[in-house]
C-alpha cells in the first residue's frame, strides 16, 4: 500500500524549514527548492501542500504566531491567581521575545514584518494578529486599572490607547535587543518602568 502522508504534519514540517531558512538568510533567501531540501521532502511535496510560495509564507507566519500565543497562554495559566497588571506584564514580555532562547524566533518574526510592508498577503494576518493582541491588552489594562487604589490624584486611563502603546513598545524592544542596542535586561527594565508608571500616573491637573 502507498505510504499515507499526514498533510497537517507535512505542512508544519515545511513551515519549520521556512523559518530556519528565514533565520539564516532573511525571507529573500527562501526558495521552494531550498525549503524542500531543508525539510527533506521533494519539490512536488512542497507544491502539493502549498499552491504558491506566498501561501507557504503565510502559513509559516501563522505557525510563529501560534507558538507565541501558546507561550502567553501557558504563562497566564501557570499563575491563575495573579493580578491583571501582572498578567499584562507577563504577556507583553513574552510577545517582545526578549529571552535568548527566542532570539531566532525574533529574527524570523521581524523578517516577516519587514516583508509585510510590501506584501498585503502577509500584512493581513499580521493585522488580524495585532488586532487580537490589542483587544486582549485592552481587556487586561481595563481590569488592572480597576484594581488601582481610588484616589483623586490618579489619572484616568484610555485602555485601548494604552494597549496600542504597549504593542508598539513590545515590537520596538524586540528590534532594539535584536540589533544589540539594548540588552534583554535593559529592555525588561524599560517595559517594567512603563507599566509601573502606567498604574501610578498622576493626574495632569497636579
Amino acid at each position: 500500500m502507498p505510504k499515507q502522508v499526514d498533510h497537517v504534519s507535512r505542512r508544519r514540517q515545511i513551515a519549520e524549514a521556512v523559518c530556519r531558512l528565514a533565520d539564516e538568510r532573511g525571507l529573500e533567501g527562501v526558495t521552494l527548492r531550498d525549503v524542500a531540501a531543508r525539510a527533506q521532502v521533494s519539490m512536488g511535496a512542497v507544491q502539493r501542500c502549498f499552491a504558491t510560495k506566498e501561501e507557504m509564507l503565510v502559513f509559516a507566519l501563522g505557525q510563529i504566531g501560534e507558538r507565541i500565543g501558546e507561550r502567553v497562554r501557558a504563562r497566564l495559566i501557570a499563575g491563575p491567581a495573579q493580578s491583571a497588571g501582572t498578567e499584562l506584564g507577563h504577556a507583553v514580555t513574552e510577545i517582545a521575545l526578549l529571552d535568548r532562547e527566542h532570539r531566532a524566533e525574533a529574527r524570523v518574526w521581524l523578517a516577516f514584518v519587514a516583508q509585510a510592508a510590501v506584501s498585503d498577503a502577509l500584512a493581513e494576518p499580521l493585522r488580524v494578529n495585532y488586532t487580537a493582541l490589542q483587544e486582549a491588552f485592552t481587556h487586561l489594562v481595563t481590569a488592572a486599572a480597576a484594581d488601582r487604589p481610588t484616589t483623586d490624584r490618579a489619572a484616568p486611563l484610555d485602555p485601548q490607547r494604552e494597549a496600542r502603546a504597549l504593542l508598539a513598545l513590545a515590537d520596538g524592544l524586540t528590534t532594539h535587543v535584536l540589533i544589540g542596542h539594548l540588552t534583554p535586561d535593559q529592555a525588561r527594565d524599560v517595559l517594567h518602568t512603563h507599566l509601573e508608571n502606567l498604574w501610578h500616573r498622576p493626574s495632569r491637573t497636579d
